[in-house]
């Protein structure tokens, strides 16, 4: 039992989980910024264009209501999320292409007409069956 706790301490204190439950924890705020942010600006700007309250748009089926407005903020409020999500990877990816080393390009190749064998581009002669190109 002693060995379990001691592994799963080690677990616990690496840093990429370290690093997800950081993720995690401002991921949390800032959907609560980008839920505010939709509720009190967003959707007002958009009602005002559209002379309608998005909030307050509703459907009642007898004693049910659909507050089918609350749920189009929703979407709303996802989409802004993908896109900040999305433009925050891809500058991560940009940053960690900085410190990489380019690769290496394989030099083109070609066919040898006689034995098929692989060339280079710029190869006179065939290196499998020595024959001129």
């Amino acid at each position: 039992m002693k060995e379990f706790f001691s592994e799963f301490k080690k677990f616990a204190v690496k840093g990429n989980v370290i690093d997800l439950a950081v993720g995690v924890i401002i991921g949390a705020s800032f959907q609560s910024v980008v839920t505010s942010f939709t509720d009190n600006i967003l959707s007002p700007v958009i009602g005002i264009a559209a002379k309608q309250n998005f909030d307050a748009l509703f459907l009642q089926v007898g004693p049910v209501v659909i507050k089918y407005g609350a749920f189009l903020n929703s979407v709303v409020n996802f989409l802004i999320m993908s896109f900040v999500v999305f433009l925050f990877i891809k500058s991560i990816n940009k940053l960690a292409a900085i410190g990489e080393k380019p690769k290496e390009q394989e030099p083109a190749k070609r066919k040898c007409p006689y034995c098929y064998g692989d060339l280079h581009t710029e190869a006179t002669r065939c290196p499998s069956c020595t024959s001129l190109l």
